[in-house]
């Protein structure tokens, strides 16, 4: 019988070396050996110096009188951000008529109709049910408002979202430039760039809608470049291979190929549009998000989720109808006689409601629900709060989460010394992208730093990486089981569009009142935010993976498991990461609402900024929650450097 002989010493360790982890390792372990006696003897406090930290307070007060000054008289004001201004109010204000002029019933009916061409008639029942449904809460005008508001922001950001995205998915470079500015867009607090963006507009409909695209148009460019960039290689090269102009390529194979995933961009923007309704509310946007913010400013959750639930519904709506639209398109479209007999249709229908004077939607016809909501809201307080059986009440759970996770976890942080922090995230990040990565990675947590408010910034951390790992944790095991039944992922649809699309200032209440003010519901606010995102992403990853792969496994006797952990989830890769990605920026996005619940740190010094109007202190905290952003981006997507010599 042979003998296996063990590798010798001297032969194992050259080939361990040549292991690129390894090798980081061992020369992070050089270095750390010699910087770190001596960071310790210059730094031995381990808190950040004074010496490194830069005030920005003078120089950013100065660049806000020069604003007030100058706003009515300066040409670039006058002569560029005053005409962007007028196109915006001009675009929302006749879309408003138009709604307005077909009055409740030629709304309803145009809308019912169009989801009945493109989709058939159970979505076109559905769309009027939800249109009704407007109606009947009392909020027919407030929707038509926000609708209007909505449109709008939602084709500038799906344009400015795919343009964005055909750059970075046809070019490495453009891609490279892009994704930290796409990661500032999406992760600056929206209450961050309020302030500035409401000195240069003032209040009103342009502030809004500018602030919704900045905050909506990401997904879709980060979408558009993963659909773009992750085309099959075979079929490009077999279209390559016809003599095909790059022009043809893009729009004979690329595209199609990418079809999805636009769908999915599609989706996410008109989420995160809708989801801003109430933040753009503060700056004089109205509509329902108005009504939202005034119902919680007198703490009425009745009416908070009366003016909620039409959000709801709208985004509902428009996401089934789009994707329907998408997948007709992919079909080769629909007949024009119906869409001529459904314009007719609808026409008829709004001059009728006109000639009978029936524009307005009829006050006899709104049901209150305000009274029964607040009614429940109370029984939930009372009888889970606290004195539950066994279990315990929610307040007894936020209490073992911030005493059992969140307080080590930010403790142990602020602990650490600035240096070997900094030398951790280099370490994360190298270990799994190049040096340039961790650069980056390190240049974003010094930046923090520099700024002055390195202590809060890892108090916002520690509740960061919290939320993301439950939001983790949940996200994918709830993917899982959509991506392996039908059923499920119908059930959980609806669930994930209320959760992503109803304001996060209408669930705040609850959350409160069922977990106290503190660090915990900041991140129970969080984790409900970036969940449906998360378990979105995973899904479409998963069911996307080649089914000649998984019929190949099952051949070969693997079991269930066995398929989800070897084949699924490493072919699934880009969606996982993207969804990571997703996670960690939305979670962010929600570090404000924790500043207004007890989290204090970053998304309090917002807050405060915003409201007292101090420039310094909103965007210094803003600035330093998208350098958080920043560096967990780096430090959660591996470089693929597959994907960059084959794109």
């Amino acid at each position: 019988m042979a003998t296996v002989t063990a590798p010798a010493p001297r032969t194992l360790l050259p080939g361990l070396l040549k292991h690129p982890a390894a090798g980081k390792l061992l020369l992070l372990a050089v270095t750390a050996a010699v910087l770190v006696p001596l960071a310790d003897a210059r730094w031995a406090s381990g808190a950040w110096p004074n010496a490194l930290t830069v005030d920005l307070s003078e120089p950013l007060g100065r660049a806000s009188d020069w604003i007030i000054d100058n706003r009515d008289s300066h040409p670039l004001f006058l002569y560029f951000f005053g005409h962007v201004s007028n196109a915006v109010v001009l675009s929302v204000r006749a879309v408003y008529l138009v709604l307005l002029a077909a009055g409740w019933a030629g709304v309803t009916a145009v809308a019912a109709l169009v989801a009945w061409r493109v989709a058939g008639v159970r979505l076109a029942l559905g769309t009027a049910v939800a249109f009704l449904t407007c109606g009947l809460l009392g909020m027919w005008v407030p929707t038509m408002q926000t609708l209007a508001l909505m449109v709008v922001a939602v084709l500038v950001s799906v344009a400015l979202g795919a343009l964005l995205g055909l750059a970075a998915g046809l070019s490495d470079r453009t891609y490279r430039a892009l994704r930290p500015v796409l990661d500032t867009m999406q992760v600056l607090p929206a209450f961050a760039y309020l302030l500035p963006v409401v000195l240069v507009f003032g209040i009103g409909v342009p502030a809004a809608v500018l602030a919704t695209v900045v905050y909506a148009a990401p997904p879709m460019a980060r979408l558009t470049a993963l659909g773009l960039r992750g085309a099959d290689a075979g079929v490009m090269e077999a279209v390559e291979s016809l003599g095909t102009t790059a022009r043809q390529r893009l729009l004979t194979a690329r595209l199609p190929l990418a079809r999805k995933e636009l769908l999915l961009g599609l989706n996410q923007t008109i989420m995160m549009a809708l989801s801003m309704a109430v933040i753009a509310s503060v700056i004089g946007a109205g509509g329902l998000g108005d009504r939202v913010y005034q119902a919680l400013a007198s703490v009425d959750v009745g009416a908070a989720l009366a003016a909620g639930i039409p959000i709801v519904l709208l985004a509902v709506v428009l996401d089934r109808v789009t994707c329907a639209a998408g997948e007709g398109l992919g079909q080769g479209g629909s007949r024009w006689t119906g869409w001529a007999y459904a314009a007719v249709a609808a026409l008829a229908v709004a001059v009728a409601g006109r000639l009978a004077g029936r524009l307005d939607w009829p006050e006899t016809w709104v049901v209150g629900i305000a009274e029964p909501v607040n009614r429940a809201v109370d029984w939930m307080t009372d009888h889970l709060y606290s004195g539950v059986p066994y279990v315990g009440g929610t307040a007894d759970w936020a209490g073992h989460f911030t005493t059992w996770v969140l307080d080590p976890l930010r403790d142990g942080l602020q602990w650490l010394p600035w240096w070997s922090v900094l030398l951790i995230v280099a370490a994360l990040a190298w270990l799994i992208g190049t040096w340039r990565t961790a650069l980056t990675a390190v240049l974003a947590m010094a930046a923090i730093g520099v700024l002055g408010v390195w202590e809060p910034s890892l108090d916002t951390l520690s509740q960061v990486l919290a939320a993301v790992a439950v939001t983790l944790v949940l996200g994918f095991g709830t993917a899982v089981a959509a991506a392996r039944s039908e059923r499920c992922e119908r059930l959980l649809r609806p669930v994930l569009d209320v959760f992503q699309t109803m304001p996060q200032f209408v669930y705040l209440i609850p959350v409160v009142a069922l977990f106290g003010v503190g660090r915990a519901p900041a991140v129970a606010a969080a984790v409900v935010y970036a969940l449906p995102a998360v378990v979105r992403i995973t899904t479409q990853g998963l069911r996307q993976v080649d089914p000649a792969a998984m019929e190949s496994s099952r051949s070969l006797g693997a079991t269930s498991w066995q398929q989800l952990r070897q084949v699924q989830l490493p072919l699934a890769r880009p969606a996982l990461l993207l969804a990571v990605n997703q996670g960690v920026v939305l979670v962010l996005a929600v570090v404000i609402i924790g500043g207004l619940v007890g989290g204090g740190a970053l998304g309090y010094d917002v807050v405060f900024g915003l409201a007292q109007g101090d420039l310094a202190t909103g965007l210094v905290a803003g600035a330093a929650i998208v350098c958080l952003g920043l560096m967990l981006d780096r430090v959660t997507q591996p470089t693929d450097r597959r994907t960059k010599k084959g794109a």
